[in-house]
């Protein structure tokens, strides 16, 4: 199981790799390919070869060349590319988040292991996580109290996601040019560029977007506490701003022109420039979030003593 799905996740950030070469570019070598997606040389001949199997590249081993780009279809779906423990943080945080639960509610992890699936110390080891950023609150017989996600509580959050991710962005511009992550950065320019060429119909594909470009920022900083952080509030934000459909497309516009700024700042590697084009990007992105939760499924009626 945990082969197969760093089988597919590597798959995946092989494709999108891809995503960025012009037809008939030569790919990188199977040292430098294990390198940027951090897994091993025997998982990278498996990716290449399902790659050739599918018809997007094609040739021997070092003249592989891209045969075509990928669709939307070559993709594994995301359950499918996470380990055992990331899935069920993933699904508990779809469940309550899309869930009728108010702030102030009990969650029993005995009930919650029966309905994922798994062991009550997989469990435990999961809500702590939560625990430690203010969503659940740890009460006696194997209780946890849901605090819900409240204005007060995506205000916090935000406060530590700019200082975080001004910090990566140094780690980030003192890379090297031809360092992977600001290959990956090309990339995901060019898929900014792509999807606004095709705003009306698939700004539905911008929160992957937006999550590809914030992570490899946080990732640069080699710090777990960042990461760590980072891996929760991406997951987070991408439920809370489902509540919120009405005004989608234009708010994703506005962010993806925000996100080239921030990508154009960060090639001048001036950080006063980064600072503004970062901070303003956060501001519209807390602005987002503040108005999804208002539209979300959990009432300001938090009972007495609970925390807004």
């Amino acid at each position: 199981m945990k082969g197969n799905s760093v089988f597919k996740s590597s798959f995946n950030r092989c494709l999108r790799r891809l995503s960025g070469l012009s037809v008939g570019a030569i790919l990188p070598s199977e040292s430098e390919l294990a390198q940027r997606l951090e897994v091993s040389r025997t998982t990278v001949r498996a990716v290449l070869a399902a790659l050739d199997e599918q018809g997007i590249v094609k040739g021997p081993a070092g003249q592989r060349s891209l045969a075509r780009h990928p669709g939307e279809g070559d993709y594994f779906p995301d359950t499918q590319t996470l380990s055992a423990g990331a899935a069920v943080e993933r699904h508990f945080m779809q469940w309550i988040l899309q869930g009728d639960f108010r702030a102030g509610q009990l969650l029993n992890s005995a009930e919650l292991a029966r309905q994922f699936g798994t062991s009550t110390t997989t469990i435990r080891e999961h809500l702590a996580r939560f625990q430690h950023f203010g969503l659940l609150e740890r009460r006696p017989n194997s209780a946890w109290l849901f605090k819900g996600v409240t204005p007060a509580f995506a205000t916090e959050v935000y406060d530590v996601r700019e200082l975080f991710e001004l910090r990566a962005t140094r780690s980030f511009i003192e890379l090297p040019d031809d360092s992977p992550p600001w290959r990956e950065l090309d990339a995901i320019e060019q898929d900014h560029h792509a999807l606004l060429a095709n705003i009306d119909t698939d700004y539905p594909r911008f929160p992957a977007l937006d999550e590809r470009l914030h992570r490899v920022i946080h990732e640069t900083s080699e710090n777990r506490f960042i990461i760590d952080f980072y891996d929760v509030i991406s997951t987070l934000f991408h439920y809370t701003y489902q509540w919120n459909k009405g005004d989608e497309k234009q708010r994703n516009t506005t962010a993806l022109l925000e996100h080239l700024d921030y990508i154009q700042a960060l090639r001048s590697r001036d950080p006063r420039a980064i600072d503004a084009r970062c901070r303003k990007h956060l501001r519209t992105a807390r602005a987002t979030l503040q108005r999804s939760i208002r539209f979300g499924p959990f009432p300001d009626d938090a009972p007495a003593g609970v925390a807004p």
